[in-house]
């Protein structure tokens, strides 16, 4: 799930504006989306040039994290009133479970279902990704085996701003849980009253998380990152955030794990010939709510096709501000476009999905079919909607019990193997100019 532009009330951006966008209007407006044709020698930066590159906020950043390190509680209160609009008093960064407890029984029937029905999926899809150890007998009479072992604390960031997520909160703490971690924390942004969104913390109750901190922004991973005298530190932080949760996540990176740098949300769609535009059109206008940096992009070899998507997808008000509509010389050339986007959500429609399907490499989920739209993948599918943006699905997974979890090798050397192994090991050890590294191994020889 890629970033809403506009959420988590940035520093001195009126809410109202949807930070980021380049026409002024509110997250709930909508207008007729740019349509932006596209031939067969496009490249994908010209089609990434459609959203607009950030603001640099990295000094800003800075200053917040430095502001929480030096002023644990007391500074992230402030930062919270002075963003958020919210005042806390001295124990109200936290939540204590009685209020998420609470929340549980004020939410609607057929929403409480459906998250029930979304959690079911996504544990059992997190639970089946865990390995086994490893273990690997050597010639030389030694063993090697490597094991996933869980971090002890990991902390789920929720976005608020345009809406409640309780499917992030679903997406972030059911995999943690997957992968063993002891300690689960959410955080989450407070609203004007200075309270969480009740459906937020309804989630958090309904996966049985008892640390939840009411804060958002830069300050909350700063203070997830350093610790505050309420908030204990992590040693891993996921979720998607605004521009300041991104860049704080990215100054904090090698204090704690992180999930990735999240960017506006993308959705390329790959049709062929069968492909039905209106729901070509429909999945485009769905991810568009993200907000108007949203990717969108439509790659087809066959032209009246794109024309029937532009023209349903033109007509309709959407949140985003431009499509990138691409003809293609052909099915393989449309998927060898998207594959170098590398796009956080990839759609394959029409007569010809499942048998292109094997040919895409980069994209950080992949739906294939007339039926698998990426709105079924964001919220109950059971597959992660925590993804790599902004082309990182080249190299980059979508969130996974591997986010919380790290290989260690567990080495058990005999005496004999010892033997076996010393002369090999000492002469590449002197050959790099460490000759005690030899005689450590040549004494048990």
């Amino acid at each position: 799930m890629g970033v809403h532009r506009s959420p988590d009330r940035e520093p001195r951006r009126p809410q109202a504006q949807g930070g980021g966008s380049r026409r002024a209007r509110g997250p709930d407006q909508g207008a007729a989306v740019r349509v932006e044709r596209f031939g067969p020698d496009v490249t994908a930066a010209e089609i990434r040039a459609l959203t607009p590159s950030p603001r640099d906020v990295e000094g800003e950043v800075r200053a917040i994290i430095d502001e929480v390190r030096s002023g644990g509680d007391v500074a992230v209160r402030r930062l919270t009133e002075r963003f958020d609009h919210a005042e806390l008093g001295p124990e109200e960064l936290i939540v204590f479970p009685t209020e998420t407890e609470a929340a549980l029984g004020t939410l609607e029937p057929a929403v409480l279902a459906g998250l029930r029905t979304a959690k079911a999926n996504i544990r059992a899809v997190a639970r089946a990704q865990l390995t086994a150890p490893v273990r690997v007998e050597l010639e030389q009479g030694h063993t090697v085996e490597v094991q996933e072992v869980p971090v002890r604390r990991a902390a789920v960031y929720v976005p608020g701003g345009r809406a409640p997520y309780p499917s992030t909160v679903l997406m972030g703490v059911l995999t943690a849980h997957a992968a063993a971690v002891e300690q689960v924390a959410v955080c989450a942004p407070p609203g004007p009253e200075g309270r969480a969104h009740p459906t937020i913390l309804a989630a958090c109750a309904l996966c049985a998380v008892s640390e939840v901190y009411r804060m958002g922004g830069a300050q909350a991973i700063a203070g997830l990152a350093y610790g505050t005298e309420s908030v204990k530190p992590v040693d891993v932080i996921v979720g998607p955030g605004n521009r300041y949760v991104t860049e704080a996540k990215r100054q904090v990176a090698g204090v704690v794990g992180i999930d990735g740098l999240a960017g506006p949300s993308e959705l390329v769609v790959m049709a062929t010939a069968g492909a039905d535009p209106e729901l070509v059109a429909l999945d485009l206008l769905a991810q568009a709510e993200h907000g108007p940096d949203t990717l969108l992009v439509a790659i087809s070899p066959e032209p009246e096709l794109l024309e029937a998507v532009a023209g349903a997808a033109g007509e309709a008000d959407a949140a985003a501000e431009a499509l990138a509509v691409v003809e293609a010389r052909d099915a393989r050339a449309a998927v060898a476009l998207a594959d170098e986007l590398a796009p956080e959500h990839l759609q394959l429609m029409g007569d010809e999905a499942e048998s292109l399907a094997g040919r895409v490499r980069s994209a950080g989920a992949l739906f294939v079919g007339r039926d698998a739209g990426t709105a079924f993948g964001d919220y109950v599918a059971g597959s992660n909607h925590v993804l790599p943006t902004g082309g990182a699905a080249r190299f980059a997974s979508g969130l996974s019990p591997a986010t919380f979890r790290r290989r260690m090798a567990r080495i058990s050397l005999p005496a004999g193997a010892a033997a076996r192994l010393a002369p090999a090991g000492a002469a590449i050890a002197r050959a790099e100019g460490f000759p005690v590294h030899g005689e450590s191994m040549e004494r048990r020889a």
